[in-house]
């Protein structure tokens, strides 16, 4: 009765991405969105879809995401990660290929926090001799 489905966790920057994979048609929803409707820019979408592209199973699973945190870039690229997660969960013969993409690869940079006495993380107050 149910039917299977591959569940993973992406991260990138301060945004958390939990992405479930169906087998499906291909339908990306993200926060009960669809995907074209979620992220406005085209660069966005694509990076989505980069491990599906790879491993070439765009129309063999549906993707469910709910992802919170960051900004739209930091929310593409944790979907990103976690569908790359989810793809080993559904075929490790994928792994070669999205290794080698560095789509499995969690991106640490993050802001750095700021600092007392400065403006910003390293930005100084300006300084005068006088």
């Amino acid at each position: 009765m149910s039917e299977v489905q591959y569940m993973a966790t992406g991260r990138r920057k301060t945004s958390v991405a939990r992405v479930r994979l169906v087998p499906g048609s291909g339908r990306i929803v993200i926060n009960g969105k669809p995907m074209d409707q979620y992220f406005g820019a085209e660069t966005l979408k694509l990076i989505v879809r980069q491990p599906l592209a790879a491993t070439e199973t765009l129309d063999r699973f549906d993707i469910i995401a709910k992802v919170e945190g960051g900004g739209f870039s930091g929310q593409a690229g944790a979907i990103r990660h976690g569908i790359a997660r989810a793809l080993l969960l559904a075929e490790d013969d994928y792994r070669p290929t999205l290794k080698k993409n560095g789509y499995l690869t969690r991106d640490p940079r993050m802001k750095e926090r700021k600092k007392y006495g400065l403006k910003k993380a390293r930005r100084a107050p300006q300084f005068s001799k006088r």
